[in-house]
């Protein structure tokens, strides 16, 4: 569609001083500025917004805007932004941990207190509609030539079956030659497993009891008292721990293979916490068994959670020991174990397996765990799934179950080399997991190589996908200012409003229950293509309006009263004015996403039923939880058109 300026706009432009204007024309400058401000003009016309859209910056306080490494929303409506330390050292040094909370209705804002840093965590949404959020940095990373101080890991063992042993944090460890390290964390070692064995003499007279113990054993992160080489070691080693006396100084020690000034990578915490939409605040839950930075949660089936990977307590990704979360009993117990590189994209699917579809955020490396496949947790079998274009190019890829969740489509778009590569695809790939053998296809492509894509599933079933940058952390200036709606039923793409605010490394997008698109953070590494100033962390946040709120206006179908849980047939009723225009209903998942990682959104197809007196609907709600997972909804009806409600909020248990 091609718009012209109306003749009042060619006067403003040309009228008092078109002199000088017209003499600047073929001064590139004086070009850029017309461009500009024809821009502005095309994108502010009414036919414009219906046809790809608007964008809109949201008026935030200066003392609310935080770094949003973690975007979630809740059941009340309002968003959880989590920045913990924000990447920042300063701010973790100084025990500088932030939350707000933002309600996009009002635009009202509210500081959290927050009690660990969640920077770099793990969340999902739980049944009862609380956020549980596990994992965070318990120390920064230290880069190569910067590491003064010889460090590693400390495998600390305890050899006594009668009491466990905390350390803590500054708990001194001495080598054979005298050398000192220092923990940087306190570390609980359980009490040492005693098994009691039975033997029998040949004539069948029992023996004495025998008791054989088997020493427990933690990690802690440890660095040398003093810079210098004699820290320096690549041999295995025990080592005394200084204080500890008598029975204890026997029982309790360390052992460690490696301490150098290698860089030393991030590493986790252990704590657990939910947060309460209602109190608005965090409730401690128990902890991990696992440290983990950079982890995934995934609500399963029963309403359970699963943790995997992430970086532990000294820094290594987890090697395969997944946790499962009760939010029942606020516990933890052992997972099947498989080994992913950090934040995974896993999705339930439904009879109840995960798809990986290789889809992660970073660390671990190239040749391990980067291959897409379904994961039976009950048989901890995984099946791999061919045909993925452009295969080393997972990281930082965004994916999501397509509309409806019942066709079991899963699309990957974009993504990058491991690490710091420059490498960006343009290639998306679309698997049927309702195909006997399920194998990835091509999709339509990008119009360019893109990273940190984020990609929002809407009520019309259509999915918004926007910014992202062509170069690691949107190195060189690469942030792609551009956003598309893709078809799943034409299997197309077709051109959005461009957004002004750049998104790339540590950035967010998510549905508002409006029908709206909220996006958050970005973390450059430069703000010029020439790669000489430092980047800063975007606080603003963006707002994009689809077209069908543009095209529909005020006049949106609209619910009235109904409940906020289903009766015992799965089935909800809501009055309304509108029951002769509504054509689909639609349950979505609220999303908790960070990293380009967002395994919480999916749209649910509703068999709907009109009441005969035409003041009411009926949604039916499958009852496969493998389809539907426990938790709070967002239910949209649409019209013809694909003009969708404001959401009600409904519980499935």
């Amino acid at each position: 569609m091609a718009y012209r300026p109306s003749k009042k706009f060619k006067k403003t432009l040309l009228g008092s001083g078109a002199v000088l204007v017209l003499a600047a024309l073929n001064a590139p400058a004086a070009v850029s500025f017309a461009e500009e401000k024809y821009h502005a003009y095309k994108i502010a016309q009414p036919g414009y917004k219906k046809a790809y859209g608007s964008w809109a910056q949201v008026d935030v306080p200066g003392e609310y805007r935080v770094n949003a490494i973690h975007a979630a929303l809740l059941h009340t409506g309002k968003v959880l932004l989590i920045a913990g330390s924000g990447n920042s050292q300063k701010n973790f040094d100084a025990g500088t941990f932030e939350t707000v909370l933002w309600d996009p209705a009002k635009n009202t804002f509210k500081k959290i207190p927050t009690p660990e840093d969640f920077f770099c965590s793990g969340h999902t949404q739980l049944p009862d509609g609380r956020l549980l959020v596990a994992g965070g940095t318990a120390r920064y990373e230290v880069l190569d030539g910067e590491v003064r101080r010889a460090g590693g890991g400390m495998r600390v063992k305890n050899e006594s079956p009668d009491k466990a042993v905390t350390l803590k944090k500054g708990t001194v460890f001495r080598s054979p030659s005298g050398v000192e390290y220092v923990s940087t964390t306190d570390v609980t070692v359980p009490k040492a497993k005693r098994d009691f064995e039975i033997s029998y003499f040949e004539s069948g007279q029992m023996k004495p009891w025998k008791t054989k113990v088997t020493a427990a054993e933690a990690r802690v992160f440890v660095e040398a008292r003093k810079e210098g080489p004699q820290a320096l070691t690549t041999e295995a080693a025990q080592y005394e721990i200084v204080g500890l006396k008598g029975e204890d100084a026997d029982n309790v020690y360390g052992i460690a293979q490696k301490l150098t000034t290698e860089k030393q990578d991030f590493q986790g915490i252990k704590a657990a916490y939910e947060f309460d939409p209602r109190a608005e605040k965090y409730i401690p839950v128990a902890p991990m068994k696992d440290a983990r930075w950079y982890p995934t949660l995934v609500t399963l089936q029963d309403g359970k959670v699963l943790a995997v990977s992430g970086l532990n307590d000294v820094g290594d990704v987890v090697p395969g020991d997944n946790e499962i979360y009760d939010p029942v009993t606020k516990k933890w117990s052992k997972g099947p174990f498989r080994y992913f590189p950090t934040y995974p994209s896993l999705f339930l699917t439904k009879g109840g397996k995960l798809l990986y579809t290789g889809s992660n955020a970073g660390y671990g490396p190239a040749d391990k765990g980067r291959e897409p496949g379904l994961w039976d947790l009950g048989k901890n079998a995984f099946t791999r799934l061919p045909g993925l274009t452009d295969p080393d190019q997972l990281e930082t890829s965004a994916s999501l179950i397509l509309p409806p969740a019942q066709e079991q489509k899963v699309m990957v778009l974009g993504g990058g080399g491991v690490g710091e590569s420059p490498k960006s695809t343009a290639r998306t790939s679309i698997i049927d997991l309702s195909k006997d053998s399920p194998a990835f296809r091509d999709g339509p492509a990008l119009p360019q190589g893109t990273r940190y894509l984020s990609s929002v599933l809407l009520p019309d079933d259509t999915v918004f996908t926007t910014g992202g940058s062509g170069d690691y952390r949107g190195r060189s200036g690469s942030d792609i200012l551009k956003a598309q709606f893709y078809d799943p039923k034409a299997n197309a793409f077709r051109e959005a409003a461009e957004p002004t605010v750049g998104r790339n490394y540590h950035s967010e997008a998510l549905l508002l229950p409006d029908g709206r698109v909220a996006t958050f953070g970005s973390d450059p590494l430069f703000d010029d293509k020439d790669n000489t100033k430092l980047g800063t962390f975007e606080q603003r946040i963006e707002v994009f309006t689809p077209p069908y709120l543009h095209k529909a206006g005020a006049d949106r179908p609209v619910l009235g009263e109904g409940p906020r849980e289903l009766d015992r047939y799965g089935r909800a009723t809501f009055r309304t004015r509108d029951a002769g225009r509504i054509a689909k209903a639609r349950l979505m998942r609220p999303s908790a996403v960070t990293h380009t990682t967002d395994v919480e959104q999916r749209s649910v197809e509703l068999a709907l039923t009109k009441g005969r007196d035409g003041a009411s609907v009926t949604v039916d709600v499958p009852d496969d939880r493998t389809l539907v997972p426990p938790g709070w909804y967002m239910l949209f009806v649409t019209d013809r058109d694909g003009t969708p409600s404001e959401a009600k909020w409904l519980q499935v248990g």
